[in-house]
């Protein structure tokens, strides 16, 4: 006798919790899609998923060291301008004074 959808979904779910297996889901920017699809084709992979877990474990093969800079994504660092500066320690001197008990010595 041929199981129900309900009982293989059933027997599915069971499956997978006794292998510990654990759903991820990922939302990605048309950029990081094409990138994707472009490992998959070189690697002649069709599934996602397959890819996807290929790259976790051979990326965690290759160790910290190696995996490390690829890991890091790049930092930008911040600048304000003159005028934002200024504006920032206007505002900052203001709620200083605003605040009784709290002096502030500025530089000469």
């Amino acid at each position: 006798m041929a199981l129900t959808q309900k009982q293989w979904d059933e027997r599915t779910a069971l499956k997978r919790q006794k292998a510990g297996e654990e759903e991820l889901r990922l939302r990605v920017r048309p950029g990081t899609k094409q990138a994707l699809s472009e490992l998959m084709a070189w690697a002649g992979i069709e599934e996602q998923g397959e890819a996807m877990t290929l790259m976790i474990h051979h990326l965690h093969a290759m160790g910290y060291p190696k995996c490390h800079p690829m890991l890091n994504p790049p930092r930008h660092g911040y600048e304000p301008s003159q005028i934002v500066a200024r504006e920032f320690l206007n505002k900052s001197l203001l709620a200083i004074q605003n605040d009784p008990g709290n002096e502030i010595i500025e530089p000469n």
